[in-house]
């Protein structure tokens, strides 16, 4: 396998006046963006200014669309209220681990807007004398098949990725919490009617009782009465705990006390846009991996770098070309970078949609839940009015009981059911916020 080595054209200056000119020449071309190796077809060399990389500027800041996207999303969420309450809590108390990758990655990125400049560092050499001589080496590239460009597209995107990341994690925090507080406040309703019910029950086996001593009946009917009222009473028992538990999570995840929130807020409906972060996320590393591949291209091809060694006894430098080295598996190599293009369309294309897939699921299984509401506030209406019936007829003895204790049980376990149908509808709808990453204004980054 043939191998190009490194060239290297070297130059030696002794005097002062010559090594100051070869110094400004090299700080002209670093100040001039190398506008003149740009005359001699060394593009690659250009300044970040150039309209070929705008993500980058000369100063480290990331000019992105897909961030800008990401500042002007604006939350679902109502402004007041215990929703925002919890979601400003929560957003608090957070570790910020996501934002400190995010000022890492921008840090890296200001880091890399400068890789354009020459590198400037000490050097010593072991004479043919076994005397160590130090300098200075200057080396400024001069053509490097886009590679340094390709590093500052890669640094931006990398930026991007922070940003999504940052976004994600923010909108995730604040789903956790909201999904806590809806738990307890679904315990809290249950529990509410799940109390209702075991009053009267209990009003219920003390006239069963009664109606027992005085034998107008029979202790099956209060054994069976008995059994419905430890069924409701471990309801109850049931709902407290889970508003204990989900306060205590959301207690966790917060320094603010929230155990006098109350109340559940109606959220405004799902909109086709803006995409879901799922694809941005994927936008982000697929420029991430473009840039990639295009640093991976340019060091399979041979690059120009200009170097100085400042000493004392001048100035010793000169031209070198390296890289380029090919193998066997070259073309095959440069071929999968080429394709990394279409890998990438394809995975964005996939993850849109998984996305609308997942999007559109939790909107029909919302619908679904909302039809249930809607049809279980009727039965329970007409259960309810049954319930009304059963109560008169049992006052004028053409009912018994223990059908008046039944007809009770099934109108407080359609109202239990339908209670939790609200805050299930609730959650599905945060679901698919968190799917376009609305639950927390973009500016907030």
């Amino acid at each position: 396998m043939p191998r190009m080595d490194t060239a290297r054209i070297r130059f030696g200056v002794k005097r002062p006046a010559l090594m100051l000119a070869a110094l400004c020449l090299l700080s002209a071309c670093v100040t001039d963006g190398l506008s003149n190796v740009s005359k001699m077809g060394f593009g690659a060399g250009k300044a970040p200014a150039d309209p070929a990389a705008p993500a980058l500027t000369s100063q480290g800041e990331v000019r992105s669309a897909l961030i800008t996207d990401l500042q002007s999303r604006r939350s679902v969420l109502p402004p007041d209220g215990p929703f925002a309450a919890v979601s400003l809590a929560v957003t608090e108390a957070g570790a910020g681990v996501a934002a400190a990758e995010m000022r890492v990655a921008r840090l890296r990125a200001e880091a890399k807007a400068k890789n354009w400049l020459p590198r400037i560092g000490p050097t010593a050499n072991l004479t043919s004398l076994g005397a160590l001589v130090a300098s200075i080496l200057v080396e400024q590239t001069l053509f490097d098949n886009g590679k340094r460009k390709a590093e500052r597209a890669y640094a931006a995107a990398d930026v991007e990725v922070a940003a999504v990341t940052l976004a994600s994690e923010g909108n995730k925090r604040v789903y956790d919490g909201l999904k806590h507080y809806l738990q307890a406040e679904r315990a809290r309703d249950q529990a509410a009617v799940a109390e209702r019910a075991v009053e009267r029950l209990t009003e219920f086996e003390r006239i069963m009782s009664l109606r027992v001593d005085g034998g107008l009946s029979d202790r099956s009917e209060q054994r069976v009465l008995s059994q419905k009222l430890a069924e409701m009473h471990a309801n109850l028992a049931a709902d407290r705990q889970a508003e204990v538990t989900a306060m205590a999570e959301l207690g966790a995840m917060t320094t603010r006390d929230l155990t006098r929130l109350r109340g559940l807020q109606s959220l405004p409906p799902d909109q086709p846009t803006p995409e879901p972060l799922a694809v941005t996320r994927v936008r982000g590393e697929g420029a991430r991996t473009l840039a990639e591949a295009d640093m991976a291209k340019a060091d399979m091809l041979p690059g120009l770098t200009a170097s100085a060694a400042i000493g004392k006894g001048g100035v010793d430098g000169g031209i070198g070309l390296g890289g380029g080295a090919f193998g066997v598996g070259t073309g095959a190599t440069r071929e999968a970078l080429d394709a990394t293009g279409d890998l990438v369309g394809r995975r964005t294309a996939q993850a849109a949609e998984d996305a609308n897939r997942r999007i559109v699921t939790l909107q029909r299984e919302m619908q679904s839940v909302q039809s249930r509401e809607s049809e279980g506030a009727e039965v329970l209406r007409q259960t309810g009015g049954n319930l009304t019936m059963f109560t008169e007829q049992y006052k004028v003895g053409r009912r018994s009981l223990l059908e008046l204790v039944q007809q009770y049980e099934s109108f407080a376990r359609i109202e239990r059911d339908q209670v939790a149908l609200k805050y299930i509808a609730t959650d599905l709808r945060l679901q698919i916020a968190l799917e376009r990453g609305v639950l927390v204004d973009g500016a907030r980054m």
